[in-house]
């Protein structure tokens, strides 16, 4: 009676490791599917990125090493272009006025941002409409806003000048003034962008428990001891968020520049990405403008990086 029982349990020990090849076969084919159907819809993306990012980024690197003219492929230069920027005036003078408009964007559009922010979170009459007005700037084409704004500044027959000479006040340069110019350009872009963060930071307002709000206010908070220690750090990642993505912004800063000053006056507006622009497309000196892109390639992903780990050592990400 027992052999029956060890043929039959032998048989389907056999039977079922000749199943388990089969069943490798039908995994591999549906892994196989799935990653055919992943790239059918990861494809041209991927496509797109190689052929619009990685590929001429490697193709500016090598022309960093030549004296090329955007027309003629040039010539082998080594370190030549990179050493020249240690004495390029120009250079420095667009390096320090981006660090100026780094220095008023960031911190005035942040705190801008959220204090529109905190004041559209209320329940008002019309609040959506407060929201487009601000959301509107940031939408529109820079280079229309560029445009409306050297009207509006002009210093001649701009309207803001016209009406200081009718409060008694003098006329003022604007953007025609070294002075002043960058200044001027720096509110400019705050104008135009920040309604973003606005729209960043109310979300996240949103998102906020109102029992907690509720909570402060029963335990007696003031509205300035609820913003520091309870508005504040609840979007300190956000804020981390909106720093990084102004920080990107103000590093290819270029459109209003072309709209408005062209870099003028006295090379006062000039910032990096718009020096780059006249190598390359104005003075025919590609070989030079790319060696100018990727020092601030390496200084814009440098400062990325430091920001991030900053962030993440003082617990502003998770």
């Amino acid at each position: 009676m027992s052999a029956p029982a060890v043929t039959s349990d032998t048989n389907g020990r056999l039977q079922a490791h000749g199943r388990e090849p089969a069943r490798r076969r039908r995994r591999s084919r549906n892994r196989l599917g799935d990653h055919l159907a992943g790239w059918a819809f990861a494809g041209p993306s991927t496509l797109l990125v190689l052929g619009f990012s990685l590929l001429p980024m490697a193709w500016a690197l090598r022309l960093s090493f030549t004296d090329s003219d955007l027309v003629t492929s040039g010539h082998s230069v080594g370190l030549a272009n990179y050493r020249a920027l240690a004495g390029d005036e120009v250079f420095w003078q667009s390096i320090r006025n981006t660090l100026t408009l780094i220095a008023i964007y960031i911190p005035v559009s942040l705190v801008l941002g959220l204090l529109v922010a905190l004041l559209l979170n209320k329940p008002i009459r019309g609040s959506a409409f407060y929201r487009s007005c601000f959301l509107v700037p940031f939408v529109a084409s820079a280079a229309a806003e560029g445009l409306l704004m050297s009207f509006v500044l002009d210093k001649d027959f701009g309207a803001v000048n016209g009406l200081l000479t009718r409060v008694g006040l003098p006329a003022q340069g604007f953007l025609d003034s070294p002075a002043q110019a960058m200044y001027v350009i720096a509110g400019i872009f705050v104008w135009t962008q920040f309604g973003f963060n606005v729209v960043i930071y109310l979300a996240a307002l949103q998102e906020l428990p109102a029992e907690v709000l509720e909570a402060a206010a029963i335990d007696g908070a003031g509205r300035w001891a609820t913003f520091r220690h309870i508005i504040v750090p609840s979007v300190r990642s956000i804020s981390l968020f909106l720093t990084v993505w102004a920080l990107i912004d103000s590093l290819q800063f270029f459109d209003l520049i072309l709209t408005t000053t062209k870099g003028g006056p006295l090379n006062s507006t000039i910032t990096i990405v718009y020096y780059v622009w006249q190598l390359a497309f104005q003075y025919f000196t590609a070989g030079y403008g790319a060696a100018v892109a990727y020092v601030l390639f390496a200084g814009s992903l440098l400062a990325i990086v430091v920001g991030l780990a900053f962030g993440r050592r003082k617990g502003f990400l998770s």
